[in-house]
């Protein structure tokens, strides 16, 4: 379980590269609406609840993750290509 704020949700997620709601899907088996109702997306006839739980307050208020599988292969995404940009 991790608390984070939802504008450092969202932040993440718009620091991603494109295609990245696909990659993680397709990694981890997932719709992909479901990936991005993850990050604050509201589809749930196509995806799915992915266990976030947010409550109102500064900086878009908190998010409680239940699991963080997504937000890891997220991350691991931004690392990846942090470093390409670093290799070049």
């Amino acid at each position: 379980m991790k608390t984070i704020t939802f504008n450092e949700l969202r932040k993440i997620k718009d620091s991603l590269p494109d295609g990245s709601m696909h990659r993680i899907a397709d990694e981890l088996g997932l719709e992909v609406d479901t990936v991005r109702n993850f990050f604050g997306g509201h589809n749930f006839k196509e995806g799915k609840c992915v266990g976030i739980h947010i409550e109102a307050g500064p900086d878009g208020g908190l998010v409680t993750l239940d699991d963080t599988t997504v937000l890891d292969k997220a991350l691991a995404i931004l690392n990846e290509a942090n470093e390409s940009i670093n290799n070049e």
